[in-house]
């Protein structure tokens, strides 16, 4: 019997409007905006419907707006009766997978994340750290250029594993800017620089991590029903005191996602949804293993599909 696992995007896929039309539609959508506006505001919800696009891409409104998009969309799967047997995000998407997973309340899951996107917001001032995508490099000539570098002085690390050919490298703006000029002269296809707010997934956000190990302290984690493949390890885990290390671990260790995928797969998985705006992680999905089955859900004709599809309506 094949099996699917759900996949949640991470910052960079949010959008003005993200998850309005099904939320329009649903009503069990519409529960998780009302839920996150008496959380964290009628001005939250409002940002994400009428943006600016420039205000929700702050990491700390970025990451909540992205949960709440998911797991609204979760909901609707879930009434349409489309199942899981695993769960997997990317980076910040790791959370919608921990809710899709029952292993967090949303309630608890948005807390989170907010708290999240302030303390790596505030770890590194502006400027000092960024990163970079690295296209067409093996990871093994890639991680020795960026440990030559960081053996020099300004650190940069492998950070977004995303698919053969695609890492992201973070660190230092010194650290990512030799890195990239070095990774060129040894063969790199491209190098774009990325706008984001900071260095992450770096060894400079564990002043971050730190502090939100004691937050994560203040929330309920349970084990999780379906398995989840985590970031850090690309491995299934289900107990809460092992999900709860990974999270803090995850903001400063690489994205494993090239693996998790290939994780997945070797465990049965052959279709995979992608619940939440946009469709990256299914085109990462087909980079990484082209026969894999992909249905991205963010709007009512992809959801159509995705059911018809996987109901065999």
């Amino acid at each position: 019997m094949a099996k699917i696992a759900f996949l949640f995007p991470g910052q960079g896929s949010q959008t003005v409007g993200m998850a309005g039309e099904i939320a329009g539609t649903y009503e069990s959508a519409a529960q998780i905006f009302k839920q996150a506006e008496s959380i964290l505001g009628e001005s939250f919800t409002s940002l994400m419907k009428n943006g600016p696009q420039e205000e929700l891409t702050k990491t700390y409104n970025a990451q909540p707006a992205l949960l709440t998009s998911s797991v609204a969309i979760l909901e609707v799967l879930k009434e349409k009766g489309v199942h899981m047997d695993y769960a997997a995000g990317h980076s910040l998407g790791e959370y919608s997978a921990l809710v899709a997973a029952g292993a967090l309340s949303f309630e608890d899951a948005l807390k989170a994340v907010r708290k999240r996107g302030e303390l790596m917001e505030e770890a590194v001032p502006d400027g000092q750290g960024s990163m970079a995508a690295v296209l067409g490099m093996e990871r093994s000539a890639l991680k020795d250029v960026t440990d030559e570098i960081t053996d020099q002085g300004d650190e940069v690390q492998l950070a977004n594993l995303n698919c053969p050919g695609q890492i992201v490298i973070s660190g230092s703006a010194a650290g990512v800017e030799k890195a990239s000029s070095l990774a060129k002269e040894r063969g790199a296809k491209r190098v774009l620089p990325l706008n984001v707010s900071g260095p992450f997934h770096s060894s400079l956000m564990k002043p971050a991590a730190e502090k939100f190990q004691h937050e994560l302290a203040n929330i309920s984690i349970s084990n999780a029903q379906v398995p989840v493949v985590a970031n850090v390890t690309a491995d299934a885990v289900f107990e809460s005191e092992k999900i709860e290390k990974l999270l803090v671990a995850q903001l400063y260790s690489p994205v494993l996602w090239e693996d998790s995928i290939e994780q997945l797969i070797s465990l049965g998985v052959d279709t995979f949804v992608e619940a939440g705006p946009g469709k990256v992680l299914s085109g990462l999905v087909k980079k990484i293993n082209r026969k894999a089955t992909v249905y991205p859900v963010y709007d009512q004709e992809t959801l159509e599909v995705a059911v018809a599809a996987l109901k065999g309506e």
